[in-house]
């Protein structure tokens, strides 16, 4: 299962957004910094509308979404590349995810500590981002450094990875990240065995007042980051609202959704964060559906239906002989699989059909 690491300054609401988003209170949530050391961990379900439409469909009472793990890493401060707040544990946390959400303060209030003494989200993204910077300097430097002993003997693999490691060398000089240079397929194979703390993919979360959700794309703070992680480091912002999100745990779902219909407020950010969240680890869904259960399965981007079947058994993948496919608006629409098949909507695919997000399955095997 693929991990997202929730990374931040002290005190911006990391805790608080790990504890709602896994439903939980297992994450301490005070007011002072590194309340947080051993990072925290939690299965989160993707919310997905999908899965109930099709339950009605497969008249089915089980219901099983697609899963990812968040991990709750404590807060970054200036020189964690050097060591400072205990900054070498923490970056080494953040080596281990395979994805990182940024908590990014967008709120003014007097009663909770900043460790900078202002509000200034851009500065805060900027503090965070130079440190994984100097950090991954260091190990590009050091990896080099052993190259240029293998290239004087002419090796062409080291010659390869050295030209590459120059290319993100250069960036990271100018401060900016690993995931803005641009690398062919062969060339980032050859970056990822150094998991680049500044190459993770990332999404930022604008964390605001109760009182600011509603009204949230005018908030100064929230232009400003957005403005700023599109055009330089080209990620995407969400919204949400801590606190607000915490005091939803409590809830019954109806319950919460009355509490945001009258802050004016449609979904939970939480939602929309952890759905961004999987699509950006390059995650798609499929879904299997019968009397049985809905299931939604996780697959890659771009992967084929034997990878696909792969997930449910390996045998799947291995005896893999065809699969049965129908695109979820178009089962939606006919109603049932019978109607689908009468339509023509009904497909065979074989071993090089790529699976399409929301696809509907069932697999043909022989082992």
């Amino acid at each position: 299962m693929l991990r997202a690491g929730i990374v931040g300054l002290p005190n911006v609401g990391k805790s608080t957004l790990f504890n709602a988003i896994t439903r939980t209170r297992n994450a301490e949530a005070a007011n002072y910094p590194f309340c947080t050391i051993d990072p925290n961990v939690g299965i989160v379900s993707v919310p997905d509308a999908r899965l109930e439409v099709l339950r009605r469909i497969a008249k089915t009472n089980v219901v099983i979404p697609a899963a990812i793990e968040f991990v709750d890493i404590a807060g970054l401060v200036k020189g964690a590349s050097q060591g400072e707040g205990l900054g070498n544990k923490f970056l080494t946390h953040i080596r281990e995810v395979d994805a990182v959400v940024q908590v990014v303060r967008c709120f003014e209030d007097e009663d909770v500590h900043h460790v900078a003494g202002t509000i200034d989200p851009v500065r805060d993204i900027e503090v965070i981002t130079t440190e994984l910077i100097l950090a991954d300097l260091e190990v590009v430097q050091k990896r080099r450094e052993k190259l240029a002993k293998d290239m004087k003997r002419g090796d062409k693999a080291a010659a390869a990875e050295e030209a590459v490691l120059a290319k993100i060398e250069a960036a990271l000089d100018a401060g900016k990240p690993a995931l803005t240079v641009s690398l062919a397929p062969e060339e980032r194979a050859l970056s990822a065995p150094f998991f680049l703390l500044s190459d993770k993919p990332t999404i930022f979360a604008c964390n605001v007042k109760e009182s600011d959700l509603a009204t949230a794309d005018s908030n100064p703070f929230v232009k400003k980051v957005r403005e700023y992680v599109g055009t330089h480091l080209a990620c995407e912002a969400v919204v949400i609202s801590a606190q607000i999100e915490s005091d939803l745990v409590d809830l019954a779902p109806d319950e919460a959704e009355a509490f945001l219909r009258e802050l004016g407020v449609e979904e939970s950010g939480i939602g929309v964060l952890i759905r961004a969240t999987y699509h950006l680890l390059g995650l798609r869904t499929y879904f299997t559906a019968g009397e049985k259960e809905v299931r939604a399965w996780t697959i890659h981007a771009g992967d084929t239906a034997p990878a696909a079947a792969g997930v449910i058994h390996s045998d799947f993948e291995r005896g893999f002989i065809k699969a049965e496919t129908v695109a979820y608006d178009d089962l939606v629409r006919c109603g049932s699989v019978a109607a689908a098949r009468e339509k023509g909507l009904y497909r065979m695919e074989g071993k090089d059909y790529v699976v399409a997000d929301g696809d509907v399955m069932l697999f043909k095997f022989n082992v």
